[in-house]
Formats: structure tokens, C-alpha cells, sequence
């Protein structure tokens, strides 16, 4: 609820405070001494702006500050949305404020942090109706209806089963239409993919591969060289044709042995090295030999040099295309063997995803169904409860009704008798509230009733209707007496009274059979100071509440009659406040 409106420098107003009640606030005052600029600082509050002319004169900026409880939030929409933006008050306070400056931004705030208008609207709409000259009500929104007619329905969960099958529905058909898509892209990546990797599996390649090749290239390639070459070390070692000495490295090594054998048999500390240097004799031996059975298998091939060749330059424009190495190359064929298999599963995805699509879409067109049969129900009960609500506000001409639609296409919903509907989240039904106030005239959407009167007890009846569904805590009634006599206006603040069980109302009246129902009556005058008009709101009671009553009732010029009257009036409203409250 509203705790406390605080507003500066706006049209005639100075400064007020307004610390409002629990339910039923009335605001009453002569024409002219500033009731509407009441409402319109609410309005500034919900809508984040207002213009330069109703800035007092003199005054560089206009303030307005909206404290609200929300600490008993009647639904999870508001808490959420501000913890989601990040301006949940753990005190359960909710602070609104708009701050206008001449000929510039306005700098709205939300528990002190600056919003934009879009957010701090938002904030509003789940706080605030206002029924009268405003455009800020949720009823004239066509986009709020199907919620009202689906909560007075009791139907939002089922409709919430219908939303999540709808979105998984628009998942699963987005998936479809991305292989639709891609299909023949899908064709040519496969070919492509199909082709390399034939390529690769064609050259049979094994890691180490291309080393070992590159080292055989060059012995092929420089065998004359390395037959000259082991020839001479051969020669070197254990030829006498060897073209160096006529003596080898065998013979010195052999003769070294036979000395160091003798000097070991006079001195045995040298016997090891004598051995040692036998055993070296006989190793030098098998090396020359190994040596020259390498030289004898050295044969030029050119052959087998042009095959080595080749399959280097193979793996060499492999390594091109598909990796700097061998197992880069082998790593990039599974990768394209697994992205074929994919492809390949892809014409499976999309066998289930269209199966998935048809089975949501015969499930959703059975609850559809149900949805749209409920609404119709749920429309004529509300259609008669609105009319008798209207006849008792005095629009007994006036007609109501809920308009449920739906569009054909066929590219929607098939239900079991064969139409096709377009759907959304809500169903296939399009739902608007409709009114005629006058005899004979069509009905058409409740924003084109032109009276403000007329609007305001036309919510007022639908606001009892939906009563229990509607959630909206605090609802400003404007004007809502406009054209009714003193009867009728006992039977709208008979109205708004209940309706004030339930949420916070402020109602500006010019009646005093409404005033009389209020749990909290405000006055709003004029008075003068400093050579200036200031408008001023204060609370009335007791006493100071019977004369206002009074006032209401005859005029300015107070008489005992009308005092009585005033007094009977609240005390006849407080009997039957305290009667109704028994009941409940």
C-alpha cells in the first residue's frame, strides 16, 4: 500500500506530506482547491514526468515521492522484478520518486536508485490503477484482459501449462527450421568431409613415417659417397689395400696387445688393461667386419629412391592441407569422421524433432480447447455480474461483454473438428473487454468511453467483479461521482468500501454519501501566505468530518440541518461497515 505521497512545487501545491490508511482514503474540497493535483502527482509518480507548466511558478523543479509497504506483496511479479534489476529494500519498503526540472530530464528513482522511466513504469503498473481522466489503468490495456478473464476463470494454471508447452514448441520448432536450413548446406559439407576423408585413408599414413623416409632419401641418394667412405674405413682398420699405410689400426692394436701381455706377467697390475686391450682387439675386429658387409650391401636403386620420393611428396601435400605433422593430420581425420557421423544423425534429429513438433501441437490444441471452453464460461458469469454492479452504480442502460475470438490460419493450432487457429502463450483466444454506456449504441473497448464518470464507475463494477482475482494494491478513483445523485452515491461507497477490504483505495469525491464511507477522510483548501495561493491537504476527524459533510451538502453556509445530516450519514455508514464487517 501507499504509505506516505510527498510532493513540492507542483501547480499550486507548496509542500505537502500525505500519510495515508488502510483502506478506503476519500479526498474532498471545493472546485479549484487542488484535489486533481493530488491525482496528478500520483500520475507524475507512475508515469515518470510531468511538463514544465505544472511546475509552480517561481519553482526550478517539482518533487514527488511515493513510499509504499510491500512487505504483504500480494504476488510474486513485483518482488521478483526487483530483485531482478537489483532494488529489493530488505525492509519491505518500496520508495518511488520523480523529480522534474524546467526544460529538462526528469530523474526518476526506485529505492534510490536511478531507473529509467520504462523500468520505474513498470514498477507502477504492478502498484498502482488510477480510474479517471488517466491512462495509466490496466483495464484499458486490451494485453491485461485475458489475464483478468483467466484469473476470475481460475485457470492460470492450466494456461501456464500451456505457455510452457508453447515455448518448448518454439525451441523445437526453431531446431527444426536450423536443419531445414542447413540442409543443403549439410549436403555439401558432407561431400566435402566424404572426399578428405577418403584422401587421408587412401595414404595409409603412420606416425614416424615421413622421418624414416627422408633419412632411406638420403642414404639412396648418397650411396657411391658412402661406399667409398666405408670402404676406406674398412681399409683403415684391417686392409692392407688400403691406400693410407701399409700397416692397420689391427696390426698396432694386436702388437700394443702382445706388450702390455708381457709387462702384465712381470708387474700383474696391468693385467686388466692387457685384457681390456685384447678384448678391444677382438671388438675392432667385428666392427671392420660389420663395415664391410655394409659396404657389400650398398647398392644403388633408383627404383626404390623414385617410390621413396613419391610417397614423401604425398604425405608432404597431405600435410598441406590437413596438419603441420602426421598426427595433426591423423587427428583431423577423426575429427571429420565424427562431424560425418553427426551429419549423418542429423536426418534422425530432424525425424524427432518433427515428431516432437506434432505431438506438442496435438497436446496444445486439446488444451486449447479447454482453455478457450472455459473462457466462454467464465465470460457470460462475468458478463452478468458486471451488468448488475452497473445497474446498481446508475448505468442500468449501460451493456458489457467479454469478447473471446479466435483467428483461423494454417499455420496454427488443428483442433479435433478440423479448424485451425493462430495461438500464443495464452492460447488461441483473443480476449477484449467491450461496453456500450448508452441504449442502442454498439458496444465497443472500454477506452473509447468518453465520460470520466462513466469510466470510473465502469471500472469501479468490473474492479468488484474481479475482486478476488485482481491484485493491483492500490486503486485511485477520480471523478467516479460525476452525473450520480445522493442514492446512487451511497451505493458506490458502499463499493469501494469492499473493495477496500482487499487493497488500499483513493477515491476523489464530490459527495458526501461516498465521503461518508471513507476509513480516512482528507480535505484539500486553499489558503494564502506570503502573497501566494497554496493548495493544502490535511486530515479530518470527528467533529472537523461532520462539517465537512455539512459543507458537502449544502454549501459553505453551515446549518444545524445539515450538520445532522452529516452526522446520520457517517453514523448510518458506520453501522453498516461494522454490520458488513461481521459478516465477513
Amino acid at each position: 500500500m501507499l504509505r506516505e505521497l510527498t510532493v513540492k512545487n507542483l501547480g499550486i501545491i507548496e509542500s505537502i506530506n500525505w500519510a495515508l490508511e488502510d483502506g478506503l482514503n476519500i479526498i474532498t474540497g471545493e472546485t479549484g482547491a487542488g484535489k486533481s493535483l493530488v491525482i496528478d502527482a500520483i500520475e507524475a509518480l507512475v508515469e515518470g514526468k510531468t511538463s514544465d507548466e505544472d511546475i509552480r511558478s517561481g519553482a526550478s523543479e517539482t518533487l514527488v515521492d511515493g513510499v509504499f509497504d510491500i512487505s504483504n506483496a500480494s504476488g510474486d511479479n513485483l518482488i521478483s522484478f526487483l530483485t531482478e534489476k537489483g532494488l529489493v529494500d530488505e525492509s519491505g519498503t518500496l520508495v518511488m520518486s520523480c523529480d522534474v526540472r524546467r526544460q529538462g530530464r526528469a530523474t526518476v528513482r526506485v529505492n534510490g536508485h536511478v531507473v529509467s522511466r520504462s523500468i520505474l513504469q513498470r514498477i507502477a503498473s504492478m502498484l498502482i490503477d488510477i480510474h479517471g481522466q488517466s491512462d495509466h489503468l490496466s483495464l484499458l490495456d486490451k494485453r491485461t484482459h485475458i489475464d483478468y478473464l483467466d484469473a476470475y476463470a481460475h485457470i492460470t494454471t492450466t494456461r501456464e501449462r500451456f505457455r510452457t508447452m508453447a515455448t518448448q514448441l518454439a525451441a523445437t520448432e526453431e531446431v527444426l527450421r536450423n536443419l531445414e536450413t542447413q540442409e543443403k548446406v549439410r549436403a555439401r559439407r558432407e561431400e566435402h568431409l566424404r572426399y578428405e576423408i577418403a584422401e587421408i585413408e587412401r595414404a595409409k599414413l603412420k606416425v614416424g613415417e615421413d622421418e624414416e623416409l627422408e633419412r632411406e632419401r638420403q642414404v639412396l641418394s648418397s650411396i657411391e659417397e658412402l661406399k667409398t667412405l666405408s670402404y676406406q674405413a674398412y681399409g683403415a682398420l684391417c686392409s692392407e689395400d688400403n691406400g693410407l699405410d701399409t700397416r692397420v689400426a689391427l696390426d698396432y692394436l694386436r702388437d700394443a696387445g702382445r706388450v702390455l701381455k708381457k709387462l702384465s706377467e712381470v708387474d700383474p697390475r696391468l693385467v686388466n688393461q692387457a685384457q681390456a686391450l685384447e678384448t678391444s682387439a677382438i671388438e675392432l675386429v667385428e666392427i671392420a667386419r660389420e663395415i664391410h658387409q655394409y659396404n657389400e650391401g650398398l647398392e644403388y636403386d633408383p627404383e626404390r629412391l623414385q617410390t621413396v620420393e613419391s610417397r614423401l611428396e604425398l604425405i608432404a601435400n597431405i600435410k598441406r592441407k590437413y596438419g603441420d605433422n602426421i598426427e595433426q593430420v591423423l587427428a583431423y581425420l577423426d575429427k571429420a569422421r565424427k562431424e560425418l557421423m553427426e551429419l549423418a544423425q542429423s536426418f534422425e534429429r530432424r525425424a524427432e524433432a518433427e515428431k516432437a513438433c506434432a505431438l506438442l501441437r496435438k497436446d496444445m490444441a486439446s488444451l486449447a480447447y479447454e482453455l478457450s471452453s472455459e473462457r466462454d464460461t467464465a465470460a457470460g458469469k462475468m458478463l452478468a455480474e458486471v451488468e448488475k454492479e452497473l445497474k446498481d452504480l446508475g448505468l442500468g442502460e449501460a451493456r458489457f461483454t467479454v469478447s473471446v475470438n479466435q483467428t483461423k490460419s494454417d499455420a496454427g493450432l488443428s483442433l479435433a473438428d478440423g479448424s485451425i487457429y493462430v495461438f500464443n502463450q495464452y492460447g488461441i483466444d483473443d480476449v477484449e473487454f467491450m461496453a456500450s454506456t448508452n441504449l442502442g449504441e454498439p458496444v465497443k473497448p472500454l477506452v473509447r468511453i468518453a465520460s470520466t464518470g462513466e469510466m470510473s464507475r465502469f471500472m469501479l463494477a468490473i474492479k468488484s467483479v474481479l475482486g478476488a482475482v485482481d491484485k493491483t494494491p492500490v486503486l485511485v478513483f477520480d471523478e467516479i461521482d460525476i452525473g450520480v445523485g445522493g442514492r446512487s452515491g451511497e451505493i458506490i461507497g458502499k463499493k469501494l468500501w469492499r473493495l477496500a477490504r482487499s487493497r488500499q483505495v483513493i477515491c476523489v469525491t464530490h459527495l458526501p454519501q461516498i465521503a461518508a464511507f471513507g476509513d480516512a477522510h482528507f480535505r484539500v483548501f486553499k489558503e494564502t501566505s506570503g502573497g501566494r495561493t497554496l493548495s493544502v491537504l490535511s486530515q479530518l476527524r470527528g467533529e472537523a468530518r461532520v462539517r465537512e459533510l455539512a459543507v458537502m451538502l449544502t454549501g459553505a453556509k453551515l446549518t444545524d440541518s445539515s450538520i445532522k445530516t452529516g452526522r446520520g450519514l457517517l453514523k448510518s455508514a458506520g453501522l453498516w461497515k461494522a454490520a458488513e464487517s461481521a459478516r465477513r
